[in-house]
């Protein structure tokens, strides 16, 4: 993974995109994960969906430690 992506002349952090794309992906699985009644069985909402924030970002380092550009 590169540290930085060169976007025309602007420098921007790698994980910053992906910490972008994670949170981009959380919202379609909040959604989805409440439109099918899933919360029902969880304590602390807001700390389950930290760490599916977490979780995301963690695949998506991962995914992209493996792909090389």
């Amino acid at each position: 993974m590169k540290p930085e992506l060169d976007i025309y002349g602007v420098f921007i952090p790698t994980l910053a995109l992906l910490a972008l794309a994670a949170y981009l992906l959380s919202i379609i699985l909040r959604r989805l994960l409440d439109r099918i009644g899933f919360y029902k069985l969880v304590w602390h909402r807001p700390l389950f969906d930290m760490a599916l924030l977490v979780s995301l970002l963690a695949g998506l380092v991962e995914a992209a430690d493996k792909v090389t550009l």
